[in-house]
């Protein structure tokens, strides 16, 4: 890989953390596809039991974060995103291998997401081993009320 991934400096985080994730979440979703949460909606999520936050930082700057969900052997990554300027650098890809890392650590058995289908990180998904297992009809709807497809994945982890 490239020598910025060395750069890139991954932490837990915390429902204090939501501050500093909520620019990310603006800035990485685009707004015509109804994709991002809001801070309260993470808040919720985040006192549930099983759920982690991992927080990337580039340096010294948060980057990007990943809030993923463990329920019993099985995990499912509810969001990643990457503040778009800084894209392209290994971010998205250390966040996701944290991912898998810590389900493998933990005896999980599959990891599912779920992603719009014209999203361009489902190469990265495919990338590191998760394929597609179904589809989703008009699943996100837009800003503007048009729907978009999402396409469900799976990968399995033993």
């Amino acid at each position: 890989m490239s020598a910025t991934l060395t750069q890139v400096t991954l932490r837990r985080g915390g429902i204090d953390d939501l501050a500093l994730v909520e620019p990310i979440m603006r800035a990485a979703f685009d707004p015509r596809y109804g994709e991002a949460w809001t801070r309260s909606q993470c808040a919720g999520v985040m006192a549930m039991p099983g759920v982690t936050l991992t927080i990337a930082e580039l340096d010294g700057r948060v980057a990007g974060f990943a809030i993923a969900r463990t329920i019993m052997d099985e995990a499912e990554l509810l969001l990643l995103a990457v503040d778009p300027a800084r894209r392209r650098r290994g971010i998205g890809r250390a966040l996701l291998r944290s991912v898998i890392a810590d389900g493998e650590s933990r005896g999980i058995a599959k990891i599912h997401l779920e992603v719009r289908a014209s999203n361009g990180a489902i190469a990265l998904y495919r990338q590191t081993g998760f394929e597609k297992i179904g589809e989703r009809r008009d699943y996100y709807r837009g800003t503007n009320g048009k729907l978009f497809d999402a396409h469900t994945f799976m990968r399995m982890l033993r």
